[in-house]
């Protein structure tokens, strides 16, 4: 939604410059209220004439798990009391590649059918690194659909090792 991004530019880019060397810690309570600012039933409330931005924000508050930093809660501020409570999922989005531009690296959801310990992932991060040429910020998600093996994501690029995949390959050969 072109709209939604062109509305969330300027508050990724004010945070990204405001934040400085706090980027980590940034990203991950902006992470968190995006969590949270996506349930529909909380914009709904937000939306609701009846409610004041304090009430949407101390119900936001309410929510998190750890207690916001103060330039946390003032953005957070901002963002309500200029209506765009709903834009804060494409806010971290924007801010997260604004980071990731920065520091030369890249996010990777892998979806896997079991989960990875210390060690699997350790390997297949540096395998991941070498074969796309960048650091990876690893996210795994389970998806036991996939019977086996991992579905890599990397932007728009896709590396699917599952068997799934491979089942569906031999089924597509097989047919043809």
């Amino acid at each position: 939604m072109a709209e939604l991004a062109t509305i969330a530019r300027p508050y990724a880019e004010a945070l990204f410059k405001t934040a400085g060397a706090d980027m980590v810690g940034a990203a991950a309570w902006l992470d968190e209220l995006a969590a949270i600012a996506s349930n529909v039933q909380l914009q709904q409330y937000a939306g609701n004439p009846g409610v004041t931005s304090k009430q949407t924000f101390d119900v936001v508050c309410g929510v998190v798990k750890t207690k916001l930093p103060v330039a946390a809660e003032n953005f957070l501020r901002a963002v309500i009391d200029n209506g765009r409570l709903g834009a804060l999922p494409e806010i971290a989005s924007q801010f997260r590649a604004l980071k990731n531009a920065k520091s030369g690296s890249s996010d990777a959801v892998v979806y896997s059918a079991f989960s990875l310990d210390a060690a699997a992932l350790t390997d297949l991060a540096t395998t991941l690194e070498k074969r796309f040429g960048k650091k990876l910020n690893l996210k795994v998600e389970l998806l036991p659909e996939l019977i086996g093996g991992v579905r890599v994501v990397v932007g728009d690029e896709v590396l699917d090792t599952s068997v799934k995949a491979r089942l569906e390959q031999m089924k597509a050969a097989l047919i043809s």
